[in-house]
């Protein structure tokens, strides 16, 4: 799926862009059971454990901008993270056999007004013992500036651990004054594509401005020596149960990595969305559709 001068570009760039890596089978299973998912929300006046929900989100019309850890409540989703063009393109970027599923989160950005992401590093959210981790951007529609798609600032992950924090706050977000914004290239594909970054990677996204929804499948994938320093496993048969290939370790490997936990957090948040609100300086913000 990937050639040896594609996983050169990934670990120069950060990132890469595969096309056509879901079927159109895949695509629709994926769509009807995300929009089934999402009338799950209709009656809700609040975020659950399952649902983010938008500012204008109204039970009777519901607005999801976050469906939380999907891989534990839609077996499709887990099932998909081990489709075998997808492994095959993981094992290469992450130069082993073993690869494990570190998580999972559906974005969605609603026409007119989905909500931004604010720059950030994935790394500042949960630190492992290696650097060997990375982030999957399914396509489920296709990813345009206009919708909201993800920007991405070249060669940062082979530079500093950025802070996220604010008056002493973990919040989740980078300063933009710390972002070299006119580097940033944005990561759009046509619907089956996905793209691929790196833990240290930084980026972000702005609001959906457009008459056109963008729905991203988000996945973290690790190498299976990689071992959470934050939130570290307690139920073994669960973790293991996460390898889509290989073989899993209890012999972590550990190397040289910056870390900063990212604690303590905003009480009563439900989410980046709502923690990233505490950032003193944000970039993207909130816009009027036009």
């Amino acid at each position: 799926m990937v050639s040896e001068q594609v996983v050169a570009h990934y670990r120069e760039e950060g990132f890469i862009v595969v096309e056509n890596v879901l079927t159109p089978k895949q695509l629709q299973e994926a769509r009807a059971l995300i929009k089934e998912k999402v009338e799950g929300a209709r009656g809700l006046s609040s975020p659950t454990d399952v649902y983010d929900l938008e500012p204008n989100h109204k039970p009777d019309d519901p607005r999801v901008r976050r469906i939380k850890t999907p891989h534990l409540h839609m077996p499709f989703i887990m099932d998909l993270a081990r489709t075998p063009r997808l492994v095959e393109i993981l094992q290469k970027l992450l130069d082993t056999p073993n690869v494990r599923l570190h998580g999972s989160k559906i974005n969605m950005k609603s026409p007119s007004g989905g909500s931004p992401v604010e720059w950030h590093q994935d790394w500042a959210f949960y630190p492992h013992t290696n650097d060997d981790l990375l982030a999957v951007g399914v396509m489920l529609e296709d990813c345009t500036v206009e919708n909201g798609a993800m920007y991405m600032i070249p060669g940062t992950q082979h530079g500093p651990v950025f802070d996220h924090h604010a008056d002493g706050i973990f919040v989740g977000a980078m300063d933009p004054a710390d972002v070299a914004l006119p580097k940033a290239v944005s990561c759009v594909g046509k619907a089956g594509s996905m793209s691929f970054h790196h833990v240290r990677t930084v980026h972000g996204s702005a609001q959906n401005l457009s008459d056109k929804p963008r729905t991203l499948l988000l996945y973290e994938f690790a190498a299976a020596d990689a071992w959470p320093m934050f939130n570290p496993p307690t139920d073994l048969a669960a973790y293991e149960a996460r390898m889509v290939s290989g073989t899993s370790t209890l012999q972590p490997r550990l190397t040289q990595v910056p870390v900063r936990i990212p604690l303590p957090q905003p009480a009563n948040h439900s989410g980046i969305y709502e923690m990233q609100l505490s950032a003193k300086n944000r970039h993207f913000g909130t816009k009027t559709a036009a």
